[in-house]
């Protein structure tokens, strides 16, 4: 069963036998067994470390973002810097020429008051949330070069990931932005790589999942936990919802000094993530950057209504027929309806990019690259790709399928998130839902309702209504 389907899978157990479940490591399964009947029911759900990878991977730049930044001082009464551009940091000129040389002009909103902070001496602690593409892995990557002491060959910075992919993703980071710093070294922490008994590292800074770097520091004793100056934790909120990590991550920083910077990150601030930063960071300052609020005031909806999924491609094509689409995103259900759809769209003569959750991460980002490049003009999708896109040529978006979870009933989360990718930029968007029976209109009329925003009627065999639409 693939991430994003609504299903559920029952497998029957012997009673006397051992099974081993081989899951795939993007994905993650919960499951309870019911003894009496052994019956083993499996759901399955798209791993949120997958979500995070593939953001960062298809964030080509910084998020543009009009939102403030929210402030919590550790000390209310101290001056609040912030800064308009890196050379008031007075940072080493190696590292000023890594940061221009990685196409960052001017500080990022977050960065502006993040990293007076970070940079500070004595060090200040940070609680920081922010969504992906606002420059928070820069930021901190710029903290623990700029406390590194080159000529002390020893661990001085480690930061934990929640998976392999992050900690390499981060890493590129810190090879970018060191470039012109060659001094300083780094190590990964991470499953495979394997050093020799015995040996202490000499590179400065360490990156890695929370296991390997906690065998590194107790069990293997790689690194002198006592000559940390730096400790960043990232991506919080994936590291709770990972099994262990949570408490790897607590006793990697109980090892650390009391004078230890402590730096951790999240996206989202639910109660457990943030009763999670309070025991691994003491007497924090703390900054929030809110996530962009979508809305669908810029969007104009409407539905179409069909009996099969051959009328459904026909009202497609007279929509395509009548009107000018720059690109356009449309979502499906399951796997199986978008890899026919997809079909279809191809065998019109469109330009069609296929998107679903049995693919890799780094295939998923490929193909979402090439939309956005304008490769293909036509992303056909399950939910994998209802968050985090921003093609500034999307101008219309087509729910296939209406979204409902897996009780049945409407997923207005969802539905908010895929119209969401069009009427971006301060541009007018278009969202029209396909509905195809009783219980799809039922779910349209509940969304409507939700949201208290009309969906309009349109009947895609009049081209002229359609052509009125994209006025």
């Amino acid at each position: 069963v693939a991430p994003g389907d609504a299903r559920l899978c029952r497998v029957s157990f012997g009673r006397k036998r051992n099974y081993r479940l081989g899951v795939r490591a993007n994905w993650m399964l919960g499951w309870i067994l019911f003894s009496k009947r052994h019956f083993l029911y499996l759901v399955v759900s798209e791993d949120v470390g997958a979500q995070s990878l593939l953001n960062k991977l298809i964030r080509n730049n910084l998020v543009n973002t009009t939102n403030q930044v929210e402030v919590l001082q550790k000390d209310p009464n101290s001056p609040l810097y912030s800064v308009k551009s890196f050379e008031e940091l007075r940072l080493k000129p190696q590292l000023l020429q890594g940061v221009y040389g990685m196409g960052f002009n001017r500080p990022s909103k977050i960065q502006e008051t993040a990293l007076p902070m970070m940079l500070a001496e004595p060090p200040q602690n940070l609680i920081a949330q922010s969504q992906s593409g606002t420059g928070k892995t820069a930021a901190f990557v710029l903290a623990m070069l700029s406390h590194v002491d080159p000529n002390n060959k020893y661990p001085q910075c480690l930061c934990v990931s929640p998976t392999y992919e992050l900690a390499l993703q981060t890493g590129k980071v810190i090879e970018q932005m060191g470039k012109y710093y060659p001094e300083v070294k780094l190590v990964y922490a991470i499953r495979g790589n394997k050093l020799q008994r015995g040996m202490k590292l000499q590179e400065q800074i360490v990156i890695g999942t929370p296991g390997t770097m906690l065998d590194w520091c107790s069990k293997f004793k790689f690194i002198d936990p006592k000559k940390i100056k730096v400790f960043v934790l990232d991506e919080a909120d994936v590291m709770i919802a990972t099994q262990g990590h949570q408490d790897q991550s607590i006793r990697i920083q109980r090892m650390l000094p009391k004078n230890c910077q402590m730096l951790l990150f999240s996206a989202t601030f639910e109660e457990s993530v943030w009763n999670f930063a309070q025991r691994i960071v003491p007497d924090p300052n703390i900054i929030k950057l809110k996530r962009e609020e979508e809305t669908l005031d810029t969007i104009k909806q409407y539905y179409v209504l069909c009996n099969s999924k051959e009328e459904k491609f026909q009202a497609l094509s007279n929509i395509y027929g009548a009107i000018t689409i720059a690109q356009a995103m449309i979502f499906c259900h399951t796997r199986k309806t978008a890899g026919w759809l997809a079909g279809e769209l191809s065998r019109e003569g469109h330009q069609v990019a296929l998107l679903s959750g049995e693919m890799q991460v780094e295939q998923r980002a490929a193909v979402i690259e090439r939309f956005r490049d304008g490769k293909e003009k036509v992303l056909v999708t399950t939910n994998v790709c209802a968050r985090g896109i921003d093609v500034e040529q999307v101008s219309v978006v087509i729910n296939f399928d209406l979204p409902i979870d897996k009780d049945g009933n409407p997923d207005n989360e969802t539905y908010l998130h895929r119209i969401g990718r069009t009427g971006r930029f301060g541009k007018r968007g278009l969202a029209i839902n396909m509905v195809d029976s009783k219980m799809s209109m039922n779910i349209l009329y509940r969304i409507q309702e939700h949201f208290n925003k009309k969906i309009e009627k349109l009947d895609t065999d009049d081209l002229d209504e359609i052509e009125k639409i994209a006025s």
